[in-house]
């Protein structure tokens, strides 16, 4: 006897759908897709029919050296015919082939007839593998749904709406029997994923039907399952305890992991697409990796190593976000929704919820990478030197890193779920402000690197401005509700920012009195300091007599004070002072001196 197969019908069939183009409900690329794999599995088993006109019979295909390959062509043999009768269905509802439209229904109905026929046959097979022990029992109730979910929308579509919903809801009540009891959690979310696509059509038929609360699809479920299971499912209970048992088994040996509950505003954010799963179990484990990082002084140092896993949390919160993004547009573009009840979360929110995710794991990244530059400038070397000494790359660094924080925050600003909660836009706000303000007194000091005192004290005003700003935002909202899990925010960041700002405005001014005095001008050098009296004598009249007899020297007479006259500017008030200071006294005319050479060399020996 061979080995035990691992045929699972509803995780094969989900797979090859998604890939080849029922995302977005092309049946005719996904018809032609079961075409070739059709023909590929058959060649591989090496059960064709031959070449040429020449028509060989197959052998029969006995339980004992049944291969997975075998229920595999089955399983696509009536994959290819329902989506070849769903092909048919859309074009008989184009405007175009209204003339022909009753023969493509016929010819669909045909094509569904002959999906439920491969289906029951692949069932059939299942049934005596069980029976073998080769075949465990979550594979026979995967094939067990999918044959129902197929014979009930042949029904449905044949308008027999009654036998329709028996098994549809015998179905349903499987799927949720697999989804209760399954160890992982993409099995989970795989039976969650076609429990949601036949809700509507079990709603459907119990509405054609006349139900009183046909909107109910559990209760209709509950009711109709209850009787009708065993009729429908050989040894339905039995069937069900050997999977029950079989999975606690699986459970305990391997330990599958299992997804850990999306939270989001103390409600769970459940994930209802296998795809999703397995991209979030990913995440789940590089965060683990971050909480081993952050303990101790990982989390005090921005060591490298956090960083390196919060790289890894970004790459696969960018899977993560990819494939939701593929999943609302083909939603969006086919018009479904896998809501079935009143509170369910959509895709449009799940994509929602990763991108705020995406976005906050780089803040914090962004933000661990600027304290590590800040903890370098204040580094044991750095402080024995002159504390004004800083490498010139750093501040333009962390104003590069603060316009990506800036960046993802106002992205993070236009998601729903962030509009729609007040408390949380308002938190956002608040530190959209906040990174402004850093970023502002950051810059300013990359501007006194270059000796732009001006630019850089209008910057450190803009700064002031956003603090106001931030608090404003804090108090309009309540505290609680404003705090943001991944970028918290304290009165104490408020003061050390405030504090910063204040001592680097007073301490640019002196530096720029002291480079060029104040002066707009960038060329330092064609603009002199004036001595004091030149600025003094602009505006004081000074007694210059008085000085010279209060510094020991004595004046000539001073000359008959001029009629008072109305001094009209500045300048003739300088004027009138510079007549009153002593004149110089002009050198001796050449007939007085002495002849010779000491005549010539007076200067360099003295008086003559």
């Amino acid at each position: 006897m061979s080995d035990k197969l691992s045929f699972r019908a509803l995780q094969l069939a989900n797979e090859q759908r998604n890939t080849y183009g029922l995302r977005y409900h092309d049946f005719a690329r996904y018809r032609k897709h079961c075409a070739n794999r059709t023909h590929r599995i058959r060649s591989t088993l090496k059960i064709t029919h031959g070449k040429g006109r020449d028509f060989k019979k197959l052998p029969p295909v006995n339980q004992e050296n049944m291969k997975d390959g075998h229920l595999q062509l089955l399983l696509m043999e009536a994959e290819r015919a329902w989506a070849y009768s769903q092909d048919l269905v859309s074009q008989s509802l184009q405007p175009t082939n209204s003339e022909k439209a009753y023969t493509l229904r016929h010819s669909a109905t045909g094509r569904l007839r002959r999906s439920v026929n491969w289906s029951t046959q692949l069932l059939s097979h299942c049934q005596g593998l069980f029976a073998l022990s080769r075949l465990s029992a979550g594979s026979l109730l995967e094939t067990t749904i999918y044959t129902l979910i197929l014979n009930g929308r042949f029904l449905r579509y044949r308008e027999d709406f009654e036998d329709a919903l028996i098994q549809l809801c015998v179905a349903r009540h499987l799927l949720d029997e697999l989804a209760a009891a399954a160890t992982t959690s993409r099995d989970q979310a795989l039976a969650v994923l076609f429990a949601d696509e036949i809700g509507p059509e079990i709603r459907y038929c119990a509405h054609e039907l006349g139900w009183e609360k046909s909107y109910d699809v559990d209760g209709i479920v509950s009711e109709l399952s209850s009787k009708h299971k065993n009729a429908l499912v050989e040894g339905c209970d039995g069937l069900l305890s050997r999977f029950k048992t079989e999975e606690e088994a699986l459970k305990h040996v391997e330990g599958k992991k299992k997804l850990e509950t999306l939270i989001w505003e103390g409600e769970p954010v459940p994930v209802r697409n296998p795809e999703l799963v397995d991209v979030f179990l990913k995440v789940q484990e590089a965060e683990k990796k971050l909480d081993v990082h952050d303990d101790g002084k990982a989390k005090a140092s921005g060591s490298k190593k956090s960083v390196v896993a919060y790289d890894a949390i970004l790459l696969a919160l960018s899977d993560a976000e990819d494939v939701a993004r593929r999943l609302k547009e083909a939603q969006q573009s086919t018009g479904s929704s896998a809501a079935t009840s009143s509170g369910t979360r959509d895709m449009h929110f799940l994509y929602a919820y990763t991108v705020f995710q995406l976005l906050s794991r780089r803040i914090q990244r962004d933000f661990r990478l600027v304290k590590a530059l800040l903890a370098s400038l204040s580094s044991p070397s750095r402080t024995q030197s002159k504390p004004r000494q800083v490498d010139a790359r750093v501040y333009p660094a962390i104003v590069k890193l603060l316009d990506a924080v800036m960046q993802g925050l106002t992205q993070m600003r236009t998601l729903s779920i962030v509009d729609d909660s007040p408390g949380l836009s308002s938190g956002v706000d608040a530190r959209i402000s906040y990174v402004k303000a850093s970023r502002c007194l950051y810059l300013a000091r990359c501007y006194v690197n270059v000796k732009k005192y001006a630019e850089a004290l209008t910057l450190l005003q803009h700064s002031s401005i956003h603090i106001r700003e931030t608090q404003s935002h804090i108090s309009i909202s309540n505290s609680e509700a404003a705090e943001v899990a991944f970028f918290p925010l304290s009165q104490v960041e408020f003061g050390q920012l405030e504090s910063q700002i204040s001592s680097d405005s007073l301490q640019f001014k002196q530096d720029w009195f002291a480079y060029n005095g104040g002066s707009l001008s960038a060329d330092h050098q064609s603009c002199k300091k004036p001595a004091f009296f030149n600025i003094a004598l602009n505006y004081v009249d000074l007694n210059m007599d008085r000085l010279l007899e209060r510094a020991g020297k004595e004046s000539a007479p001073a000359p008959a004070p001029a009629p008072t006259t109305k001094v009209e500017s500045v300048a003739d008030k300088r004027r009138i002072v510079e007549d009153r200071r002593a004149a110089t006294p002009e050198p001796a005319p050449a007939s007085t001196a002495r002849g010779g050479l000491s005549s010539l060399l007076g200067g360099w020996w003295g008086k003559s």
